[in-house]
């Protein structure tokens, strides 16, 4: 975020809410968060033979598993953009585009 603070301040200046901004960090996370669970379900499924002597009572490719990580993962992912989305719509704009 520290590398967009003047993208915010210029966002907010034109008359962005703080809303907007969250919303703005938040689905950038998202969207990498599904990107993620996507490539890791896939390569879980590539490579479930190799898994299936470290699993125990838990079949290689089990959908339910793997989709539990999946969104454990997500929400994981959005917990921690949270924190910057709140930050960047808490800037002030005057300051934002004055830092160099």
């Amino acid at each position: 975020m520290g590398q967009r603070t003047q993208e915010f301040g210029v966002r907010m200046a034109l008359g962005a809410q703080r809303s907007d901004v969250i919303r703005l960090v938040l689905s950038q996370g998202l969207r990498l968060a599904l990107a993620g669970a996507a490539i890791g379900a896939v390569l879980a499924l590539a490579v479930a033979g190799l898994l299936k002597r470290f699993l125990f009572g838990v079949r290689p490719a089990d959908p339910i598993t793997i989709a539990s990580v999946a969104l454990l993962m997500t929400v994981v992912a959005l917990t921690a953009s949270w924190l910057p989305a709140y930050r960047a719509s808490r800037i002030e704009p005057t300051e934002a585009v004055r830092i160099e």
